[in-house]
C-alpha cells in the first residue's frame, strides 16, 4: 500500500535519523551546551531496521540516513548494510548526510554497502571561521573525509548554509572550490528550529539576494536536475558544475513534498516545519507492531500539512519550532 497524504502527494522519500549526537556545535543548529537525549529513548538497530522495512513495503524507495551526525553513532555502519542488501529489491536509493569528520574512517564501508550518493554539511573553507561557526577546529578532517568519499567512487554534494556575515563573500569561491572537485553544491536558508544564542534574524541571508549575486559573477541556467528534495538546481556556464537552492522562507517549495521524517525515537514528522507528529516507537513495541504500523503511517498521511509556516520577519523572533533540526534529522 502506498503512502499517499490527503493533497494527493506521494511519499516516496525517508529522512531517517539515527542519532541526535553530533561532534560539532554549530550555531545554527544547537547550543554550545546542547543536551542530547537519553539513550534509552532512542531506537535500537533493530528497531530502525523494522521501521524502514515497514516504508519500503509502502512504496518509499529513497532513504536518507541523518542525525545529528549519523556517523557518530557506533552501530550506524550495520544498520547502512542491511539496508543495502534491499537496493534493487523495493530500495533506488540509500544516502546520507554527514558533517564529515568521520568520513575519512567510512568512506569504503558506506560504498561497500551500495551508498554512491552523499550530503556533507560545509559552509565554510576558512579554518578559522569554521571552528567559530562549528565551535569545533574540524576543517582538516572534513577535508580528509570528501576526499576519502571521492575516492572510494561516492559522489559528493556540498551542502552550505548561507549566513549573513559568516560566509556571504565567500559563497562564490565555495561554489569554485566545490565544481572544480567534481561536486555540486547547494545553498539553504538558515531554518528557524530550536533555541540558540544567535538571532536568527542576524543570521538570515535570503537566498533571492545571494542568486542575485552569483548572477552578476556567473552564467546560472535553469536545470531541469531533481535529487528526490526540495532543492531547484541551475547549471553554471563558467564552472560546469551545478548549483542548487533550497529556500523554505524565500520560495515555498511544499506544493512537490515527497519526503516524511523520521526522529532517532521514532516520532514521525509529516512537515519539518510543522508540529504533526505520530509515535511510531509506540507502533513498533506494541503487541501486534504490523497493525499498528500502518494505522500510525495512515494517520500521519492524514494530518500531513499542505505547507510549513517558517518565517524570520524580525529581531528577537521566536524559532518556528522548540525541537532543533539535530533532534529532528537533518
Amino acid at each position: 500500500m502506498s503512502l499517499v497524504d490527503t493533497f494527493q502527494r506521494r511519499i516516496t522519500y525517508l529522512r531517517l535519523s539515527v542519532t541526535d549526537r553530533c561532534d560539532l556545535r554549530c550555531a545554527y543548529c544547537m547550543p554550545e551546551r546542547q543536551t542530547f537525549l537519553p539513550r534509552s529513548e532512542v531506537l535500537s538497530l533493530e528497531e530502525l531496521h523494522r521501521l524502514a522495512l515497514g516504508f519500503i513495503a509502502r512504496g518509499v524507495t529513497r532513504i536518507r540516513l541523518t542525525g545529528g551526525e549519523p556517523l557518530v553513532r557506533r552501530d550506524m555502519i550495520e544498520l547502512v548494510r542491511a539496508l543495502g542488501r534491499k537496493l534493487g529489491d523495493g530500495l533506488d536509493e540509500l544516502t546520507l548526510t554527514t558533517n564529515g569528520t568521520r568520513l575519512a574512517e567510512f568512506a569504503g564501508d558506506l560504498a561497500a554497502a551500495g551508498v554512491r550518493r552523499i550530503n556533507v554539511s560545509l559552509d565554510t573553507l576558512d579554518r578559522e571561521t569554521f571552528a567559530r561557526l562549528a565551535r569545533r577546529d574540524s576543517l582538516p578532517q572534513v577535508l580528509e573525509g570528501i576526499a576519502a568519499a571521492q575516492a572510494s567512487g561516492i559522489a559528493v554534494k556540498i551542502n552550505t548554509v548561507a549566513l549573513k556575515g559568516t560566509n556571504a563573500e565567500e559563497i562564490p569561491a565555495l561554489v569554485a572550490w566545490a565544481h572544480g572537485r567534481g561536486m555540486d553544491l547547494t545553498l539553504i536558508e538558515v531554518m528557524p528550529l530550536g533555541e540558540v544564542e544567535a538571532d536568527r534574524f542576524d543570521q538570515y541571508l535570503p537566498l533571492s539576494m545571494v542568486r542575485a549575486g552569483l548572477e552578476q559573477r556567473y552564467t546560472l541556467t535553469p536545470s531541469a536536475h531533481r535529487t528526490g528534495g526540495p532543492a531547484r538546481y541551475a547549471d553554471v556556464a563558467e564552472t560546469g558544475g551545478r548549483l542548487g537552492f533550497i529556500t523554505p522562507l524565500t520560495g515555498n517549495f511544499c506544493d512537490g513534498c515527497n519526503r516524511v521524517r523520521v526522529t532517532t525515537t521514532g516520532q514521525l514528522h509529516p512537515c519539518l516545519g510543522g508540529t504533526e507528529m505520530v509515535d511510531l516507537r509506540a507502533a513498533l513495541r506494541s503487541p501486534d507492531p504490523d497493525s499498528a504500523l500502518h494505522e500510525a503511517l495512515a494517520l500521519a498521511m492524514r494530518i500531513k500539512p499542505e505547507r510549513h509556516a517558517f518565517a524570520i520577519d524580525a529581531h528577537g523572533q521566536a524559532p518556528a519550532l522548540a525541537r532543533h533540526m539535530s533532534v529532528t534529522g537533518g
